[in-house]
């Protein structure tokens, strides 16, 4: 995990970091923007995110059946880890983990699904680690899990890139996630 780790970092440093002043989801500013699609969406962003990631829950012993991602940012993570998981035989069966994208707000149309890509086994709730490109204040996590919470009954973990360090691990430790971030805004800064 090391190698892909500090390979990760450095490219993060170097492509997701921008400098400027920017708007973010809060309605707040900000001189400086993490904007990990610019890493993750490459060739080899997707790779090193799939090894990162999927490293981290296999060292937090974390049991899931499903990883993932809210729309837009999160779901590449939820895919490469997916198939990372596949390729090295881990999850139930040894079949990997099933990639499962959460929207922010459930369709108008169709099915009307806030949750895509649940195939729950036997009808008994599923345990699934979300994953998050960037914690600012929980928010929007917060806002995911609870749509995961009514869509499969559980939530096992949340796991991030970069925690920005504006309180989001506390925030969902106080609601009851277990959080944790590969990165802080300050090995990204520095």
């Amino acid at each position: 995990m090391t190698d892909a780790r500090s390979t990760l970092g450095a490219r993060l440093r170097h492509d997701a970091v921008r400098r400027g002043r920017f708007t973010r989801a809060s309605g707040r500013t900000s001189d400086f923007l993490i904007d990990c699609k610019r890493v993750v969406l490459t060739a080899e962003g997707h790779r090193l995110v799939g090894e990162v990631l999927c490293d981290l829950l296999v060292a937090d012993g974390l049991d899931v059946d499903a990883v993932a991602g809210v729309a837009l940012g999160g779901c590449p993570l939820a895919s490469a880890v997916s198939l990372t998981a596949a390729l090295r035989g881990l999850g139930p069966g040894g079949r990997g983990w099933d990639a499962v994208y959460v929207r922010k707000a459930a369709k108008e149309y169709g099915s009307g699904a806030a949750v895509e890509g649940l195939h729950p086994p036997d009808g008994r709730p599923l345990r699934v680690c979300l994953l998050e490109d960037v914690l600012t204040t929980g928010a929007s996590s917060l806002r995911a899990i609870a749509s995961l919470r009514e869509a499969v009954g559980d939530e096992a973990a949340l796991r991030a890139l970069v925690d920005r360090g504006e309180g989001a691990l506390d925030a969902l430790g106080a609601a009851g996630v277990d959080a944790r971030a590969v990165f802080r805004r300050e090995d990204l800064l520095a």
